[in-house]
């Protein structure tokens, strides 16, 4: 489990393939102390496990072909940046949000625009992703915890403050690219409790939640 609040920037430094996935690394901008093989750090917001740690910096991460891909990787290639985040501590504070670093999609940046000293930034995704978002929400772009200023069917703007921008790569990402998208997991359980809906095809079940349902317990 993450926050999204970014402890610092990495380096792709070698990639590799490793039968249908990839076999990445990376190195950290920051110490990596107390980390160790087997541990989670999420890049660019996806939940990886280090199963090498060379020096005080370097690590490296096995990527499935299922990551490949759901997420950016795809495009990726050394000397790229990237976001890092390690696991959070159970007494660490929860800056931004609950992120579990499995990526719901990609989203594409469609524009930027300044104003006064926040970069506006619109996200173009897919209907499906779309679906979870509400305004005033947040998201994960990048791995990076966002409040959704505004949405529709098919994007949304989020405002980045110089500080973000800085410390992250949304800074200098350019109208175009890719980044990867995590939806709030509250939104997913919510409608999986309200609808019934089943992971297994053909299993839909009909939920006892409804109207009548949330009026009688006092919830509406």
């Amino acid at each position: 489990m993450f926050t999204g609040i970014i402890e610092g920037l990495g380096t792709i430094a070698d990639m590799k393939p490793s039968g249908q996935g990839r076999k990445l690394t990376i190195d950290a901008d920051f110490v990596l102390d107390q980390t160790k093989p087997g541990d989670s750090i999420a890049v660019n917001g996806a939940c990886l496990t280090a199963v090498k740690i060379q020096g005080k910096h370097r690590f490296t991460v096995d990527v499935s072909p299922e990551t490949i891909v759901q997420t950016c990787f795809s495009y990726a290639k050394p000397g790229d940046r990237v976001n890092l985040e390690r696991a959070l501590l159970l007494s660490s504070r929860i800056d931004g949000h609950l992120v579990s670093g499995h990526i719901d999609g990609m989203g594409t940046i469609k524009n930027k625009n300044i104003q006064s000293n926040a970069i506006i930034i619109t996200f173009g995704i897919s209907q499906k992703t779309a679906g979870y978002m509400i305004h005033k929400g947040s998201v994960a772009v990048d791995g990076v915890s966002l409040t959704i200023n505004r949405c529709d069917l098919n994007s949304f703007d989020v405002s980045i403050i110089p500080h973000t921008a800085k410390l992250t790569t949304i800074g200098f990402k350019k109208i175009g690219e890719s980044v990867n998208i995590e939806t709030d997991m509250i939104g997913k359980y919510v409608e999986k409790f309200v609808t019934g809906k089943k992971d297994v095809p053909g299993k839909e079940s009909v939920s006892g939640l409804d109207k009548n349902f949330l009026m009688k317990n006092g919830f509406i």
